[in-house]
């Protein structure tokens, strides 16, 4: 597509509501984590991650949480915390978060506070809480559940010093955001059906009136042209009227139809010249019965160009 073409698309009212419904379907994906890997999806939507092979009671360990700002990993041995660290960076932003994996009879712990601001003025109370969050949980290595009180105990601490915001994590599930985002996508799937739809429909409807107009103009083209005839037996007929009219009483019998008809002849021609004025406002079936018409008084034209030649040839024969 070119930068014209695209620049018509969307200066459209259509084109401007597709750009709008594609960026809300892309914040939609985004914010819910579309790419998310498995462990930021599970923090999304809860306080604990549980690595396959790790025994946990899970919901137990969420009801110790609560609705903290806490959030704890708990890794197979030997992973890798600031890795995990980085994955739920943007999941569980603005929480506190403990990675714990099994070291022999102790624990790997690795903090990460996710505090707002931590890069600049709140650094030294994420370096506080990182260091603090996992304090005292080595002796709770076979009791997980019991190392998790540990730390709660250790986040409430934080809280009422300060080094940590008080308030409850708020927990947006992602379904409403892929809910949003597949109603955006599917909002510019129906309007560009139905743009095409109604666009194929204008299409066939021009291309039938077109069709009608072209009938129409060979129509009229071809009425002319049989009008112009038409109108040439009315010259030729009238120049052999003028001389056969004085002779009219002495004539014979086709003679005397010749001079009968030629006038009813002209006056129905120029009945029809006022029909024939007016095809441009006529439609098909108008012209065809305007044609008709014409053809009829040029076949009359005929019969009567007919009786003019013979009543000259037997004029002579009874002179």
């Amino acid at each position: 597509m070119t930068d014209r073409k695209r620049a018509r698309l969307f200066g459209t009212p259509f084109g401007l509501a597709s750009l709008g419904c594609l960026v809300l379907a892309g914040w939609a994906l985004w914010t819910g984590g579309i790419l998310d890997g498995p462990i930021a999806r599970d923090v999304r939507a809860s306080s604990v991650y549980v690595a396959p092979g790790v025994e946990l009671d899970e919901a137990a360990a969420e009801r110790i949480i609560g609705n903290r700002r806490l959030v704890v990993l708990l890794l197979e041995p030997g992973a890798d915390g600031s890795d995990a660290c980085d994955a739920v960076r943007r999941a569980a932003d603005g929480t506190v978060v403990l990675i714990l994996s099994r070291d022999g009879d102790d624990y790997d712990r690795y903090g990460c506070a996710l505090l707002p601001d931590r890069d600049d003025e709140n650094f030294g109370r994420a370096f506080v809480a990182e260091t603090v969050i996992g304090s005292g949980v080595d002796g709770f290595v076979d009791r997980p559940l019991e190392a998790l009180k540990v730390v709660t105990v250790n986040y409430d601490r934080l809280v009422k010093a300060g080094t940590v915001p008080d308030g409850t994590r708020t927990i947006s599930p992602s379904l409403p955001r892929y809910l949003v985002a597949a109603a955006a996508v599917l909002a510019v799937l129906a309007g560009s059906t139905l743009v095409y739809a109604a666009g194929r429909r204008a299409g066939r409807l021009t291309a039938a009136r077109r069709s009608l107009r072209d009938a129409a103009d060979d129509s009229r083209s071809a009425l002319s042209a049989a009008t112009a005839v038409l109108a040439q037996q009315i010259i030729d007929l009238d120049q052999r009227y003028a001389r056969m009219k004085p002779t009219a009483i002495a004539g014979d019998a086709d003679h005397k139809a010749f001079v009968r008809e030629y006038p009813q002849l002209v006056t129905d021609y120029t009945g029809l010249l006022d029909a024939v004025a007016t095809t441009g406002d006529r439609d098909e079936a108008d012209l065809t019965e305007v044609a008709g018409r014409v053809a009829e008084l040029s076949r009359q034209a005929a019969k009567l160009a007919r009786l003019a030649e013979t009543a000259q040839m037997a004029r002579p024969a009874g002179s």
